[in-house]
């Protein structure tokens, strides 16, 4: 048996919504798993994606694969660069502390940059939405009406 790390495919019509499951590979796409690592919802910007980090690790390190979007998924989250980093403490590269100590500065890096991206596209929405009790602006070329 051949375990997938793969999305299980959620809400209506033209409104996904995916849980990050580990299954048999053999399983139907929205059947049967193994276990449940997390969530993830395209629809928002950026995308929310709510990830067990030590499950998928753990999974990872059992040898189930990935799918493509499970792997971007993963990376994005930074599963698999802790996964290198714990290889390089295996084979003697560095200590565990220095591999924790990268992960949480690469960490804290992602989160301000996923803050940004949060707020740069809030503010985008902001301007774009016109508010209450304005109106559009209307351009003034006459009084709508022929030769004047």
């Amino acid at each position: 048996m051949s375990a997938k790390i793969r999305l299980q495919r959620h809400g209506s019509k033209k409104r996904p919504f995916y849980f990050i499951v580990v299954a048999d590979s053999r399983a139907p796409r929205d059947g049967k798993f193994i276990q449940k690592l997390g969530t993830y919802n395209p629809l928002t910007v950026p995308a929310t994606i709510q990830l067990d980090r030590q499950k998928a690790l753990e999974w990872l390190n059992k040898g189930a694969t990935p799918t493509d979007t499970v792997r971007r998924i993963l990376s994005f989250k930074g599963v698999l660069y802790l996964k290198h980093l714990l290889r390089g403490v295996s084979l003697g590269l560095f200590d565990d502390a220095a591999a924790m100590e990268k992960f949480t500065k690469w960490s804290a890096e992602h989160e301000a940059q996923v803050k940004r991206r949060q707020e740069e596209a809030y503010r985008q929405k902001r301007a774009r939405r016109v508010g209450p009790g304005r109106r559009p602006e209307r351009k003034a070329e006459g009084n709508g009406g022929g030769e004047g």
